[in-house]
């Protein structure tokens, strides 16, 4: 058994036998369960969002009469907002209670849902949007460190992770489904359908969470590293947002991607030299934290970018209806789902670099299978079983790294833990796309075919990039340390 001495004491510290197992998190009496449920739920609704209203853009501009550029932002405008304030949120969960910061991201989303299905204008849709991601900047991070703050035993915190993880990863194709019904009646209850579920978890948040404890310390929170961290968050994902449309060479581009790497750069000076830093630089000793984030930034390009093609494969060239599309899809999100739960029994039996490494390759296979597209009709051999097949890769590969990304962390620091993982998705899914869908337009471009058979050949190169990217993560599951490999092993335990 080794010793423990490579872990920073700030964030690698054991709570003493005698303390609450719950960290304060849950009100006496309450479940662990229940706050685990409560995490989910949130978690769903956030992620639901990110997928139902793509389905409704075409109503929505018809709605409001949205221009092409209003129409983008209705996606981008949350994307920015959600991706920008995510370690704020998330640091300010750690400093001023996560009931707190949870409970103010509900109503903050929840109201900007019901001012964004009562838009009368394009502008006020606009808004609400950018409103709502900024409430999903709170919930995202702050619903996965409810329980990796109040689970404070490893199997449990793995079961809890694990159905956190199910939720997410169906929330995709639900949003596919529920955006396309919903629309049918009126793109108003894309955006209204949140309004209920908010009220129902703020009820249940006030019944199930503890208060945040008066009288403890308070850490002031770091401005100036919140400021440019958000700044330079919103900047990256604004660039790559705008490069499919404008151009990676257009000047705007540019400008936002080198603006938001320098920003970085400066971010991460402040940190080395603050007192009450927004992310202690510390986590980033130990070795799984750092593997898994940039496994976690992969992985979003891999588990979004094929969602997103084979939506606009399935609609623009098999000619399929938004429900029949989300239908389509479900039978991979299904699997995603089960491979989910079943990888938290995996894990102590495989270990998590095992699961990585042999999730990667699977998926690998199954997008090399999906590159084989067909320009007519084949649903079955074309979609149906391939897709099945990167479901199984990819569930496999979620939880190990998820695991790997909050293992060692003080409880103190969940929310900072979680906003890294939740920003390194978002930014990994963003950049990921913006530069698949850059390959996939160049393709087609350059295609001597035409018509439907030059726009498959891009999504062909595509796919085949993304089975590239998924043996990357595999390669790069190799680094992960075996030592924190298994779920169920104690805190102090060592291979």
């Amino acid at each position: 058994m080794a010793s423990r001495s490579h872990f920073s004491p700030s964030v690698g510290a054991v709570a003493p036998p005698d303390a609450d197992p719950s960290n304060g998190v849950a009100r006496p009496g309450v479940a662990l369960a229940a706050v685990a449920a409560v995490a989910c739920v949130a978690q769903f609704m956030v992620v639901l969002d990110s997928s139902i209203v793509n389905v409704a853009l075409p109503s929505m501009k018809a709605g409001l009469g949205l221009s092409a550029s209003a129409q983008q932002w209705v996606v981008n405008g949350y994307l920015v907002a959600f991706g920008g304030l995510l370690l704020f949120a998330a640091r300010a969960g750690d400093l001023f209670g996560r009931r707190r910061v949870f409970q103010a991201g509900l109503v903050v989303f929840s109201l900007a849902s019901l001012a964004g299905g009562l838009a009368q204008d394009g502008w006020m849709l606009l808004a609400a949007r950018v409103v709502q991601g900024a409430g999903a900047a709170a919930l995202a991070p702050s619903s996965l460190s409810l329980i990796t703050a109040s689970h404070t035993e490893p199997s449990q915190r793995t079961r809890a992770m694990t159905w956190w993880g199910v939720a997410a990863s169906s929330a995709g194709a639900a949003g596919i489904v529920a955006g396309g019904l919903l629309a049918q009646l009126s793109w108003r209850w894309v955006m209204l359908v949140n309004v209920p579920i908010g009220v129902g978890l703020l009820s249940a948040g006030m019944v199930c969470l503890a208060p945040t404890a008066t009288g403890q310390r308070r850490s002031r929170i770091d401005l100036p590293g919140a400021i440019t961290v958000t700044l330079s968050a919103a900047t990256l994902v604004y660039g790559v947002s705008a490069a499919p449309g404008a151009g990676w060479g257009a000047p705007r581009v540019i400008v936002s991607l080198v603006a938001g790497v320098l920003l970085l750069a400066v971010f991460v000076a402040i940190e080395r030299r603050g007192s009450d830093p927004l992310v202690p630089l510390g986590i980033f000793s130990i070795a799984n934290v750092r593997v898994g984030n940039v496994l976690t930034l992969c992985m979003g390009a891999v588990i979004t970018a094929p969602l997103f093609f084979l939506s606009l494969y399935l609609q623009q060239i098999l000619g399929r209806s938004p429900v029949r599309t989300g239908l389509s899809l479900l039978p991979m999100v299904a699997v995603i789902s089960i491979g989910v739960l079943l990888s938290q029994k995996l894990i102590p039996v495989i270990g998590a670099r095992r699961l990585v490494v042999i999730g990667g390759i699977i998926a690998a296979a199954g997008l090399v299978w999906v590159g084989r597209l067909p320009v007519h009709s084949g649903y079955v051999a074309g979609v149906l079983l391939p897709t099945v097949v990167v479901g199984a890769g990819t569930s496999l590969t979620m939880m190990p790294a998820i695991v790997a990304s909050t293992s060692g962390i003080d409880p103190r620091n969940a929310g900072v833990a979680s906003g890294l993982i939740n920003m390194c998705r978002q930014l990994g899914a963003a950049l990921g796309l913006a530069a698949l869908v850059t390959i996939a337009a160049t393709v087609t471009s350059h295609s001597t075919a035409g018509g439907n058979t030059a726009v498959v050949e891009g999504y062909r190169v595509a796919f085949y990039a993304i089975a590239a990217l998924s043996l990357a993560t595999a390669a790069l599951a190799l680094r992960l340390k075996p030592a924190q490999n298994t779920a169920a092993a104690t805190p102090a335990q060592d291979d």
